[in-house]
């Protein structure tokens, strides 16, 4: 494998269990709890004028922070999204600043194409012929348009409800794509079956490869050198499985080891109130979530009831002094159009609840005046057009 110098393997986070990252691939075989990229940080020299003398292109530029080397990596110049200005917003919020970082830019339209070029790299550098996945839509579009530009086939689980965009452009990047009836658990209960029938395969699903957050984490990298290495008082980004979340706290971590932060922002999942697992874990000071039983929310990207990596989440929330925040869908898909009316920016209305929450956040007084909060536009608002235009229709405009 074509690994970075200071990558030093995988550990389990449950049992700490370590692995060579040749042999392991997936869960950790003693226990079966999530792998976790691991480094030798003082084996990595990095200053802020290092960073500042790179070209801002590529979410690749963090080379010595990620697993494989750029030169490697099956990439297509994902990352480096802009972080935009909202002052409307900032004045709506009572703070001083709200900056969105666009995630929109990528190239499928969604952070998920961070965590894809890294699963999908150490899928080729493992000779992987074949990835699979279930997906509620984004992360299947992603996977199927990187296993493409690997040459690696690509078998796609979605639920039905998964948006028509994700459905078509599976395909048009050359994916076998399963659409089942029901919602997420549905179509991973498809993926398990199939992929006990076909043991050649190689997953890319959340958590179960050691590498989607471990690219989602550069987001963070990006938020602090936008900022001019001013920490942001608050992140809020819109939490289903909590894999960006869980990437951006790692990073905040990482960078704060490394001497090139101080301190860490506190961090902030912002859920709907018809799948708030994590937001009834956090309120009631639970270590793991309950499972929802009936969820029931238009934002299927984070209509997730049973998120495996809570605990993790739950950390990430308690340790950087943030919180968990969840809204209704009505508010949800107000804030969305709110936003694109206001800013210009399109968001998709699984991303707007994290505009939503950061308005109830403010409201509550969360936040300070003089703060400054970075919220997550993790999807381009394109993707669900006909849902917000539907909602617009819905109240007569």
């Amino acid at each position: 494998m074509e690994t970075t110098d200071a990558f030093a393997g995988l550990e389990c986070i449950d049992c700490g269990e370590t692995f060579d990252a040749e042999t392991g691939t997936h869960r950790c075989d003693a226990c079966g709890g999530i792998l976790d990229p691991t480094y030798d940080y003082d084996a990595i020299d990095l200053e802020r004028a290092d960073l500042e003398s790179r070209p801002f292109d590529s979410m690749w530029r963090y080379e010595e922070l990620l697993p494989f080397t750029r030169e490697s990596a099956v990439t297509m110049d994902e990352g480096a999204t802009p972080l935009v200005d909202c002052s409307k917003l900032a004045d709506q919020l009572g703070v001083d600043r709200v900056v969105f970082k666009d995630e929109g830019r990528n190239p499928t339209g969604t952070f998920k194409d961070r965590g894809q070029t890294v699963a999908v790299t150490a899928a080729s550098q493992h000779g992987a012929s074949d990835v699979a996945l279930a997906s509620a839509g984004n992360a299947g579009q992603a996977a199927a348009a990187y296993a493409g530009r690997a040459d690696i086939d690509s078998h796609v689980f979605l639920p039905a409800r998964a948006g028509f965009t994700n459905k078509a452009m599976v395909n048009v990047h050359g994916g076998d794509m399963t659409v089942v009836g029901g919602r997420i658990g549905d179509a991973g209960a498809a993926y398990d079956d199939a992929m006990a029938e076909h043991d050649d395969w190689y997953s890319v699903k959340t958590f179960v490869t050691p590498y989607r957050h471990e690219g989602k984490k550069t987001m963070l990298y990006e938020i602090i050198e936008q900022l001019d290495w001013e920490v942001p008082d608050a992140i809020v980004y819109p939490t289903g499985g909590g894999v960006g979340i869980v990437g951006m706290y790692k990073a905040a971590r990482e960078f704060e080891q490394l001497g090139l932060i101080d301190e860490i922002p506190a961090f902030y999942a912002a859920q709907a109130t018809g799948c708030q697992p994590i937001v009834e874990a956090f309120e009631a000071g639970k270590n793991r979530h309950d499972p929802v039983e009936y969820p029931d929310t238009i934002c299927g990207g984070i209509e997730i009831p049973d998120p495996g990596a809570s605990p993790w989440i739950l950390e990430a929330l308690r340790e950087s002094d943030g919180g968990a925040v969840a809204t209704d869908d009505e508010e949800i898909l107000e804030a969305a159009i709110a936003v694109a009316k206001g800013e210009g920016l399109e968001m998709a209305p699984t991303c707007a609840a994290a505009a939503s929450g950061a308005w109830e956040l403010g409201d509550s007084g969360e936040f300070d005046e003089d703060a400054t909060v970075v919220i997550l536009n993790t999807g381009t608002g394109n993707k669900d057009a006909d849902v917000l235009r539907s909602h617009l229709m819905g109240k007569g405009i």
